[in-house]
């Protein structure tokens, strides 16, 4: 298929020693020395939506099939059961959420991302970036991210950052209850109260 281009917004390029003709490439504001365009004012939404979710994280460390699996950590550290989050030990996930603490009660999504141990002090503490995407009901497909500060204590907020599907832009919070955390293994069940407001 033909398509009308206008080449009097692109650079031209003598090539005649490869090709025999001359070669045309776009102009970008990169290529001008800028990397940025100029701000535009564009119509957003007179309102937003506030969308409550309410499940649980199963976060496993421990046994022959865990969801949550170390990938790296300091030199001359060993990590193990009761020594799972020295600083610099960094960990990825799969974990499965569901609609209630059971950890056989209905899977509605998954959770995955990393978190690493990044406290030197007597407050640990671990960064969390996560993408948790929902696989049943209303928000099918759709996920929301979490990029946060997380602290290892019982009750805790982190902050949802983004969005995919239904929570594209989204912007909210979680406030996390951990209703189970075995301090020996890191084996955890956590419960999420989210509030998130997106277009």
């Amino acid at each position: 298929m033909q398509r009308n281009v206008d080449l009097s917004t692109w650079r031209r390029f003598p090539v005649e020693r490869f090709v025999g003709k001359d070669c045309y490439a776009a102009t970008s504001p990169a290529a001008n020395g800028k990397y940025y365009s100029d701000s535009r004012i564009i119509d957003v939404p007179t309102t937003i939506k506030e969308t409550h979710l309410h499940f649980f994280l199963h976060d496993t460390i421990s046994g022959a099939n865990p969801s949550s699996v170390l990938v790296a950590k300091p030199n001359n550290t060993v990590v193990k059961e009761g020594n799972i989050g020295p600083f610099g030990a960094v960990y990825v996930f799969d974990d499965p959420l569901t609609e209630g603490p059971d950890p056989n009660s209905k899977v509605i999504g998954n959770a995955r991302g990393l978190y690493a141990s990044v406290s030197h002090g007597s407050d640990p503490t671990l960064l969390f970036n996560g993408d948790l995407e929902f696989t049943s009901g209303k928000f099918n497909g759709s996920s929301i991210s979490v990029v946060c500060r997380d602290p290892l204590v019982l009750v805790k907020e982190v902050a949802v950052v983004g969005g995919r599907g239904k929570f594209r832009m989204a912007k909210g919070f979680v406030l996390i209850d951990a209703i189970f955390f075995n301090s020996t293994s890191g084996d955890a069940i956590l419960e999420w109260h989210v509030t998130i407001f997106h277009p």
